[in-house]
């Protein structure tokens, strides 16, 4: 539901001449009270300032008609405060601007940039200020695709122009547009992640998912395979088959090799996202309010290939292997049931205590799948405990560890995007509450510390190599919009992943 994008960055032709439908201008406090404003917009910010309607505060924005180019065009005041702003609020107030640009029904924007560019951040990357703007004016013009029957004419803005004026520096153009093309890459999977996990569970089934997988790595010449039902019981994953059993729609294990060296051998990250296409909860029912959401129980899968996108247009030299383990968790005469043991790809047995504790159970076999292609550190992404909700909200995702150095580093990457990462306990008491008195381990624990020992079972695969586990059930898809996420999907990890893998490349 957007159009494709076109961005520029200029610097010769004054603001107020180029064609636009509206323009975004950053004002400071200061700038607001003694900056100069293009002539043609003087008797409308005037009007403003007699008013008292707008002060240039942190994040206020306030829109007036003023003439651009030859036509009529909204102007979006946009307040950056008294304080150098940093990469994170410069960000959220492109994605504010960017959402007022979408009532005016605007198709060209302008982005007037001040002149002391710097004096407005924090930092004094160019490229890092252009990436932020770029990036948050993108998922902020997001728009959640609909099924009416009658469609609007308007999706969005074509086209974003960068302006600032007396730019003499050769460099600093090269590195805006460096900026521009990663803040592009960023919020492409980003989005590419939300309209997936948007999808309806009637539209979007582990075929489809499949489907989507293969299109995706054939759209960038990636080399993939998906084992169909036959091929997962010949390999053993009792897992993923136990959780499929319910459903008519069979499962599937997607696998995408991203190659980013010369050859598939040393360090191999593993990115294992749980693809469970919808969850009613099993044998084991969920309540009727809220169950629609469970279209978003896919939101791991959809993580994982959303970063893929953007690592493929950006290429790391690293290897990524991208694993998702796909089915849907319904009731019936064959589902699986409480009580029932179940065999997993791994030789550990698995109680079964509660069905709707299956996207452990499906990532167990999609774990050991990844290591068994080579993976050397693993990151689990999934939608996967309701308690993660208790403890952080829709604020922030959940992260289970056995390499603290690893995590660390992992969250210093979230911080440069802004997704919030908070590390859950994973004490040893945890991994015993774990032991079940039939089987290896036991998929459910009850109540107490629910989102540690869940993670520290899918853990439990890992066998030892380094791995982190994000829980999203709370940041994958939100009830109202708040930043630069749009109500419903989110696509959040996508950005700290591939900011993670980048940054590793670098070392």
């Amino acid at each position: 539901m957007y159009n494709t994008l076109e961005i520029t960055w200029k610097t010769a032709a004054p603001v107020e001449s180029i064609e636009a439908h509206a323009v975004i201008c950053m004002v400071s406090e200061a700038e607001w009270i003694t900056g100069h404003f293009p002539e043609s917009w003087k008797q409308a910010i005037t009007s403003v300032k007699e008013r008292g309607l707008f002060n240039g505060s942190e994040n206020q924005l306030f829109t007036i008609p003023v003439k651009q180019g030859s036509a009529a065009a909204t102007l979006v005041l946009a307040g950056t405060g008294e304080h150098p702003m940093s990469v994170d609020e410069l960000r959220n107030l492109a994605a504010k601007a960017a959402k007022a640009s979408l009532q005016v029904s605007a198709d060209e924007v302008v982005f007037a940039m001040p002149s002391s560019l710097v004096s407005y951040s924090d930092t004094l990357d160019v490229s890092k200020v252009a990436h932020a703007l770029t990036e948050g004016f993108i998922l902020g013009v997001y728009q959640r695709k609909n099924y009416k029957q009658k469609q609007k004419a308007y999706i969005g803005p074509s086209k974003l122009t960068f302006h600032q004026e007396k730019v003499t520096d050769p460099d600093f153009q090269k590195e805006w547009e460096k900026g521009i093309e990663r803040g592009q890459a960023f919020a492409a999977g980003t989005n590419y992640a939300r309209d997936l996990t948007n999808l309806p569970g009637n539209m979007l089934v582990p075929e489809d998912l499949a489907i989507a997988s293969k299109q995706l790595a054939e759209k960038h010449g990636l080399e993939y395979s998906i084992l169909d039902e036959k091929e997962l019981e010949k390999k053993g994953m009792g897992g993923i088959l136990a959780v499929g059993k319910g459903s008519i729609h069979p499962p599937k294990m997607i696998v995408i090799k991203y190659q980013g060296k010369e050859t598939w051998d040393g360090d191999i990250v593993g990115l294992v996202g749980k693809g469970i296409t919808f969850d009613t909860g099993g044998i084991s029912l969920k309540p009727r309010v809220g169950m629609e959401e469970m279209i978003s129980d896919m939101g791991g899968a959809a993580t994982v290939l959303g970063a893929l996108e953007t690592l493929c247009i950006l290429r790391p030299k690293l290897n990524v292997l991208i694993v998702i383990p796909t089915a849907e968790n319904m009731p019936s005469g064959s589902a699986f049931k409480p009580g029932d043991v179940i065999t997993t790809l791994s030789g550990r047995t698995v109680e079964i205590l509660n069905t709707d504790a299956e996207g452990r159970v499906v990532l167990a076999d999609g774990m050991t799948y990844a290591k068994e292609l080579g993976a050397t550190r693993l990151i689990d992404v999934a939608t996967l405990t309701g308690a993660v909700l208790s403890a952080l909200g829709d604020v922030a995702t959940g992260a289970v560890t056995n390499d603290e150095t690893f995590l660390s580093r992992f969250i210093s990457a979230s911080r440069r995007t802004g997704e919030r990462v908070w590390p859950l306990p994973a004490y040893p008491e945890f991994q015993e509450m774990l032991r079940s008195d039939v089987a290896d381990l036991r998929n459910s624990t009850g109540r107490n510390a629910a989102s540690s020992t869940a993670g520290l079972f899918i853990g439990t695969f890992a066998d030892g190599i380094p791995w982190i586990h994000l829980d999203i059930a709370g940041t994958a898809f939100l009830s109202k919009e708040r930043g630069v996420n749009p109500k419903g999907a989110t696509g959040v990890m996508v950005r700290t992943i591939v900011e993670w893998i980048t940054s590793e490349e670098q070392e």
